[in-house]
């Protein structure tokens, strides 16, 4: 039996309320942070918001259930634009979108943080640990996002950046699944030998959690090359993004194989275009009759991408769409 789990790679859009709310809180500025500890009313508004989101979830019935990363407003690149030793500089273009971030420049050690964990903690409290699902931007993406004035080369960056999510990842609550997102690896593949030392980073990385790992791409497909060296990490899944590019995923895993679990974006993230349950069933159908893998232990039905690109009310109906799509949970494998 192939276990289908309806989730979402999270980095949800802000709840209007919550929108308004911060706009009438004087001074305040997007994931704003003073001397390190949020102004009270500020992580007031978060917390409700929160709150919201996973009401969302709970009400649509996905299996798993995400935190929202509602305060990623520099989105992955938010652990370390909140980070002590690292100083935001200018408004930097997302990947290839009309989204923008403050550039993160680490200027000191990347040590322990703890933001992370403090948002996960009060979702677990809501949430309980069976089906709580944490997310993370994956290292060699957050690396890639952010300026290096400390570390000295790539390969001491990229540890560094390894090193901190790792003792992040410590710190989480108990969870069932962590997703750790790395677009990068589609948007900006890493060459030879750092496609390699890419992997090694996310091995460690997943080995901090005893959760189920996913490692989510997209924007794309994966190199041959980086497809490969992905599937040497000690990870559980690989989500692939069937939105963007699906004909070269379905080359990347009939060619190489993937994990005994897989993650599949099947909802367009971007897109304010609602899909139907049945046309969502119908894609993960599609894929699996053309894949040689059969049997996988657990397929992670999804987004594509996270879903703050949407209006509140769309990403809403998304969750509804997608949760009963997968429901029943249990189908025979292929």
């Amino acid at each position: 039996m192939t276990e289908l789990v309806a989730t979402t790679p999270g980095v949800y859009p802000l709840p209007d309320d919550a929108k308004t709310d911060l706009a009438h809180l004087k001074g305040h500025q997007k994931g704003d942070l003073i001397d390190g500890t949020e102004r009270g009313e500020t992580k007031s508004v978060y917390d409700r918001a929160r709150e919201t989101v996973i009401a969302d979830q709970r009400g649509a019935g996905l299996d798993r259930v995400v935190e929202g990363q509602l305060r990623w407003d520099d989105m992955l690149a938010h652990p370390l634009c909140v980070h002590d030793a690292v100083e935001t500089k200018g408004i930097v273009r997302y990947y290839d979108n009309n989204n923008f971030y403050r550039e993160p420049v680490v200027e000191g050690e990347l040590d322990f943080d703890g933001d992370l964990a403090a948002d996960l903690e009060t979702a677990a409290e809501a949430v309980g640990s069976e089906s709580l699902q944490a997310v993370v931007p994956g290292p060699y993406s957050l690396a890639d996002l952010a300026t290096d004035d400390f570390y000295g080369t790539p390969e001491d960056f990229l540890d560094g950046v390894a090193d901190f999510l790792v003792g992040e990842i410590e710190a989480f609550p108990d969870v069932e699944t962590v997703f750790v997102l790395e677009p990068s690896l589609v948007v900006n593949p890493p060459e030879d030998g750092a496609d390699e030392r890419a992997s090694e980073a996310i091995s460690r990385v997943a080995a901090a959690t005893d959760a189920e790992v996913v490692v989510h791409t997209y924007w794309g497909a994966l190199t041959e090359k980086v497809h490969a060296h992905l599937l040497d990490a000690a990870i559980d899944a690989v989500g692939y993004d069937f939105v963007a590019d699906h004909e070269a995923n379905l080359y990347n895993i009939s060619e190489y194989g993937t994990e005994k679990s897989v993650a599949l974006g099947v909802v367009d993230g971007q897109n304010t275009l609602v899909e139907d349950p049945e046309k969502i069933a119908e894609r993960v159908e599609w894929i699996q009759e053309r894949l040689p893998v059969q049997g996988f232990e657990r397929i992670y039905v999804t987004p594509n991408t996270g879903l703050f690109y949407l209006p509140v009310s769309k990403y809403r109906e998304k969750l509804e769409a997608l949760a009963e799509a997968v429901s029943p949970t249990e189908v025979t494998a292929q």
